[in-house]
């Protein structure tokens, strides 16, 4: 089994930075794809940012310029650092990794919370 552990959320006025981290351990071969989703209340999870691992990144259009995902392999981690946040931004985020055990398969981290308020 794989767990990704997630740290960093909290609350942040409007114009702040925050940095999330997800760890990811347990048994497996190797991890493909790290990212980042999130969800607001009464709305869809959406994919904030992703990174492979040659390292090529995407990100959704409202984040572009703000926020950079990126990841340590030999940590088995992926940050996602947030600038410029906005009331928006307020969601929860769950890290994601597509990890290759006997199958390639996907986890997901329990969730922190990011509010951005004044």
């Amino acid at each position: 089994q794989v767990q990704l552990v997630e740290s960093g959320g909290g609350l942040v006025q409007p114009g702040g930075s925050l940095r999330l981290s997800c760890a990811a351990s347990g048994s497996f071969l190797s991890i493909k794809t790290m990212g980042w989703y999130r969800q607001a209340p009464g709305k869809e999870r959406e994919l904030v940012a992703d990174i492979d691992s040659g390292s090529s990144t995407n990100y959704v259009d409202s984040v572009k310029g703000r926020f950079t995902i990126s990841r340590d392999n030999a940590k088995n981690t992926v940050y996602l650092q947030m600038n410029s946040l906005k009331p928006e931004d307020t969601a929860v985020y769950y890290c994601n990794a597509r990890v290759l055990t006997s199958l390639l398969r996907r986890f997901w981290g329990q969730g922190t919370q990011v509010t951005v308020s004044s």
